[in-house]
């Protein structure tokens, strides 16, 4: 890839993903001329064209601007746009230089201390609190997030160059084009089982990840993953492990426990043993990476979370709505476990939408599991993203699964009235999908 010095312009073709506008933030900030093409108009695309990007929404050759040359252009595309995708063709024929997000990605944090979290579940929580830690404690950050940071209102938090943290995706394999210095794998469930086909392969990729690592004092590892680095456990002897966990007031109080000290009563406010994990990660990387540990108290309590991330919509007396971002089995039993944690005696009723057809039928049974635990479900059609429909794999084949009797497939359009009409104090509107486009107008009818 040629140096992003010798570059004026960087089109990126579907800017509106998480993961692109990140990088598209950080490219223009370097000055450089940012243009994109997106499906659809978004909050986040707004945000971008507000910030002096051009985007176009139509996929035409017509539509690129003139003056790109091959010279001065770089051109990086999402794995998630369609192969027959107009412009991305047309650069592709005419000779420019077009490139994975994942490569830009390396490039641009290949000289600095680049913090890479890897993992199935948790990256996107994990980076947005190390980001945060590392940039109150006044240290030269930039962080790439998957996922919109509340303290921040963005995918991009920006304190200075020396050090990056970014998300490690797993997905077609990107994280291997990174080269980082220090680095986490929260995770290695099967999953992306259309890229890897077993789970077998999953966790061979990320054992590859991890040797790209070669301190292994600079790898740390959920604890019981076949991984040769730095433990991580809650109640449970680690590296750096989360002792005495209680609950005060709704938010976690417990003592860190590290190779070389422990430092006693932090508080965290996110539910669920899923993100004290994720935080107690967060923090061994900051305190690997330097970070005072003085600082680090005041910095975690002041995390407030990210974007459909266990979100709080309405929290009320008698109504609660919550919003999520889970579409993996494991990741909707972590969201139970948090939510009977902090609501044991009150009803619970989730609205899932699942996401791909590939990973709604590998882990129908693991699902069908999962959404039985809630008092009540509710199915919406599967969101397709960039796959085909697979013959026989539909909502109301999962729905069949599902044990609990209390169950039923619904369309977007009844949404807000199944969830008022429900007798369930906790709501749950959860899935990757277009579901977290319903969010803000189910907040709104619910609250009347």
């Amino acid at each position: 890839m040629k140096p992003l010095e010798n570059i004026s312009n960087v089109f990126f073709v579907g800017i509106g993903g998480i993961g692109m506008s990140a990088l598209a933030r950080y490219v223009k900030l370097l000055g450089k001329n940012v243009f994109g093409y997106d499906k659809t108009a978004t909050h986040l695309t707004d945000e971008l064209l507000k910030e002096g990007m051009k985007i176009t929404f139509k996929d035409a050759v017509s539509e690129i601007p003139k003056g790109l040359t091959i010279e001065n252009s770089l051109i990086v595309y999402t794995p998630a746009i369609p192969k027959d995708s107009a412009i991305l063709n047309h650069f592709t024929i005419e000779g420019f230089e077009v490139v994975k997000r994942a490569k830009l990605l390396g490039e641009v944090t290949k000289n600095t201390l680049c913090l890479a979290v890897a993992g199935t579940h948790g990256k996107t929580t994990t980076s947005a609190i190390l980001g945060h830690l590392m940039a109150e404690c006044n240290m030269p950050v930039t962080a790439f997030l998957g996922g919109i940071a509340e303290n921040y209102n963005s995918n991009f938090i920006s304190k200075g160059t020396e050090i990056t943290v970014v998300e490690a995706d797993e997905f077609d394999r990107s994280f291997l084009q990174l080269q980082p210095s220090i680095a986490c794998v929260t995770s290695m469930d099967a999953d992306h089982l259309d890229i890897y086909g077993d789970a077998s392969t999953i966790e061979d990729s990320f054992k590859e990840f991890s040797k790209l690592i070669k301190n292994k004092d600079h790898l740390l590892h959920k604890k019981g993953l076949p991984l040769n680095g730095q433990t991580v456990a809650i109640e449970e002897d680690a590296d750096f492990e989360a002792q005495r966990v209680r609950i005060e007031n709704g938010t976690y109080v417990f003592d860190l426990k590290t190779p070389n000290e422990t430092i006693k009563n932090l508080q965290f406010i996110i539910p669920g043993h899923h993100n004290l994990h994720n935080a107690v990660t967060a923090l061994g990387m900051a305190i690997s990476a330097g970070t005072p540990t003085p600082g680090l108290p005041k910095a975690l309590l002041s995390f407030r979370g990210v974007q459909r991330r266990f979100s709080y919509k309405i929290k009320t007396e008698n109504l609660v709505l919550i919003d999520d971002y889970a579409h993996h089995p494991t990741e909707i039993d972590a969201l139970f476990q948090a939510v009977s944690e902090m609501y044991p005696n009150d009803k619970k009723v989730i609205v899932f939408q699942p996401h791909l057809f590939s990973r709604t039928r590998d882990f129908g049974d693991g699902f069908a599991k999962s959404l039985s635990h809630f008092d009540e479900v509710f199915l919406l059609e599967i969101y397709p993203a960039r796959e085909v429909p697979i013959v026989g794999i539909h909502s109301e084949w999962l729905l069949n699964k599902i044990s609990n009797p209390k169950k039923a497939l619904i369309i977007k359009e009844s949404l807000s009235d199944k969830l008022k009409s429900s007798h369930c104090k906790v709501k749950l509107m959860v899935g990757a999908g277009d579901i977290g486009a319903e969010v803000e107008k189910v907040t709104q009818y619910l609250k009347k």
